[in-house]
């Protein structure tokens, strides 16, 4: 039956003195013949070169795409796997999620990730959302994916001008191409978000300033619904200068935000919703200012012009 498996390399990017990587540990623990998969974890300072680097030397038929902190479940790799039997699907995705021993601040932000109000369609990212379909890079992320290796080197891998967001324009292209995306929601991942607000707010600008970015570099119909956040944000500096009934909007989104925050805390966890709140209106507003920022700074990471160091390191799986 192993013969008749998929070989996968498992890649994960890593600091180059981070000494402590879970995802590694725990690719160990997969349930998936030792021969048919490796593990490579690439050292360096840019995600997406370091994810190119050891895509160019991958020997697996499939990717796995794991981020130096996701714990995926043992089951994974042949439950992932068997979705490659259509030949038109090239990346099948599933979401991270926050462990229940997380502390109380990260349940928090798990929760507002996982909010429709605060994330749209992409709050399938970090919670299992309905059934096995087909999907879009809008629900996919990199931390928890799976890809054809010939699919990814035919499009020369990531544009390692974008980090993040370096994922969903290769994906957007590959949809371009009539290739099919799968969101399995059985696919999961554990992963604690960030620890402090202040690391949450920064994670929030950085989604939005990448987005922003791969808008402008791979501009497509589908990041309409990412100016909303700035739009807003552009809304409140204005908000005093408004007419009435524009101003009044400020209180329907208000109610607006009370009522999802209600349905995610239920009337158990009122005592949680003053602060779920504020999470979603923080979320809108510094993503809303990333992307207003990704829009007008200079794109960085250039690697034409700053040569990046990256080094694989082969674990024995």
């Amino acid at each position: 039956m192993s013969d008749e498996l998929p070989s996968v390399t498992i890649i994960i990017a890593a600091r180059p003195d981070q000494t402590e990587i879970n995802a590694a540990d725990a690719s160990c623990r997969l349930d998936y013949p030792k021969e048919k998969f490796e593990i490579v974890i690439a050292r360096g300072k840019h995600p997406s070169v370091q994810r190119n680097t050891a895509l160019r030397a991958a020997k697996g038929d499939i990717i796995y795409f794991l981020d130096d902190d996701s714990v995926p479940l043992a089951s994974n790799l042949r439950h992932a796997v068997k979705h490659f039997s259509d030949p038109a699907v090239q990346i099948v995705g599933g979401p991270n999620i926050c462990p229940s021993e997380a502390p109380r601040i990260e349940q928090a932000f798990a929760l507002t990730m996982g909010s429709w109000l605060a994330f749209g369609p992409s709050r399938a990212r970090y919670r299992p959302i309905g059934r096995l379909r087909h999907s879009s890079e809008k629900e996919l992320i990199l931390c928890n994916l799976l890809a054809r290796r010939q699919a990814l080197l035919d499009l020369d891998g990531f544009d390692e001008s974008l980090y993040p967001n370096e994922e969903n324009a290769l994906m957007d292209d590959l949809q371009k191409r009539g290739r099919i995306l799968l969101y399995d929601p059985e696919l999961i991942v554990y992963r604690r978000p960030r620890s402090t607000l202040k690391a949450f707010t920064k994670m929030l600008a950085t989604y939005g300033r990448g987005r922003a970015e791969q808008f402008r570099l791979h501009p497509t119909i589908g990041s309409a619904l990412n100016f909303i956040p700035p739009l807003f944000c552009l809304y409140l500096l204005c908000w005093l200068w408004l007419p009435d009934a524009a101003r009044s909007l400020l209180f329907l989104y208000l109610f607006i935000l009370f009522v999802q925050g209600l349905v995610l805390v239920g009337l158990k966890g009122i005592s949680r919703l003053p602060g779920l709140i504020c999470l979603m209106l923080i979320t809108h507003i510094c993503y809303g200012f990333g992307f207003w920022r990704g829009l007008f700074a200079p794109l960085k990471h250039d690697r034409q012009r700053i040569p990046i160091e990256v080094k694989l390191e082969y674990r024995a799986s």
